[in-house]
């Protein structure tokens, strides 16, 4: 099979993926983007807090930072990588890169930027709804819920975190303690800023005309709600970096992959931005990450060339 080597091989191709990918490109860098097709914000309609772009469609987001990334020479591919090793090359590290379809690339450097994938709490009825009217963010969606009656589904050490958020928003916000401990410090919180708690766990779901409904506890009980805020489990999807050899960390979110403020991990050549890197990311802020990487990924790659360069004058 062919093999190419690139400078940079960008693996995720949503916002921090192509973020980095622009930066390179118009550092005039040989980039490629593989990119598997499934973004993490693809089930909601609109994202917001995104400067200048408020309340665009993701699917609209992405297809512009495409545009922008092939202006400046980045190569874009739909593939899913099966594989990462990294070998020693004439002037350096270099990593192979494995696609599903056989083929393989090189390249000198690589970027996870392969985002994060939600569990959410094992109660029948919210999948269908995530993105929708069972959601996480108060930044992101709660504006579109504002005054509704919200229920705080506590699955998880960050129930009352969330509940206090969405307090600001509506006060008819509702925490269902489920799987979460509210401590009694905790409670006083709650009562201080309007919300109800509800010491029980929640059976199911329930909709009606496409639409969540509400929740019906363990015991029968019917609570209605128009929206539901869950804590969803986050996991960066990290196959290919615990494949070389790395490590990754975990916070009271989930587990993501560990990186320095430049997004170096602790394996030499490789890199992370976004989702993967730092789970609690919205768009803006995977988007500044990645340009961060691509221009760290650039100096990186200079400070290479001009140390080979000197040590061949010698």
């Amino acid at each position: 099979m062919q093999n190419t080597t690139y400078d940079v091989a960008i693996i995720g191709g949503s916002v921090a993926g192509l973020a980095a990918a622009t930066t390179l490109g118009r550092s005039r860098r040989r980039v490629v983007v593989l990119d598997a097709g499934h973004p993490r914000n693809a089930p909601s309609p609109a994202a917001h807090n995104v400067f200048a772009h408020d309340g665009a469609a993701p699917a609209d987001l992405l297809a512009r930072a495409r545009r922008d990334a092939e202006k400046y020479g980045v190569e874009l591919r739909s593939a899913e990588v099966q594989s990462l090793e990294e070998h020693a090359g004439a002037t350096g590290r270099l990593f192979g890169v494995s696609l599903d379809s056989g083929e393989r690339l090189t390249a000198r450097r690589v970027l996870l930027a392969t985002g994060l994938v939600d569990v959410l709490p094992e109660i029948d009825g919210l999948a269908e709804h995530w993105g929708t009217s069972v959601l996480h963010c108060p930044y992101c969606q709660g504006w579109e819920v504002r005054d509704q009656k919200i229920g705080i589904v506590g699955s998880g050490p960050m129930a009352t975190h969330q509940a206090l958020l969405f307090s600001q928003l509506s006060d008819q916000v509702t925490l269902v303690a489920h799987d979460a401990e509210v401590a009694a410090d905790q409670r006083a919180q709650l009562t201080a800023a309007g919300v109800a708690v509800v010491d029980a766990r929640i059976a199911r779901a329930t909709s009606g005309g496409g639409r969540l409904t509400g929740v019906v506890l363990e015991d029968g009980t019917e609570l209605a709600f128009e929206a539901l805020a869950v804590q969803s489990r986050m996991l960066a999807r990290a196959e290919l970096y615990t494949g070389l050899g790395g490590v990754l960390a975990e916070n009271p979110m989930g587990v993501f992959i560990e990186t320095d403020p430049r997004g170096a991990t602790a394996i030499e050549g490789v890199w992370a931005a976004g989702n993967s890197a730092d789970i609690g990311a919205s768009v803006p802020h995977a988007a500044a990450a990645g340009v961060t990487a691509g221009a760290q990924l650039n100096m990186d790659l200079i400070t290479a060339d001009v140390a080979a360069k000197l040590a061949a004058a010698v």
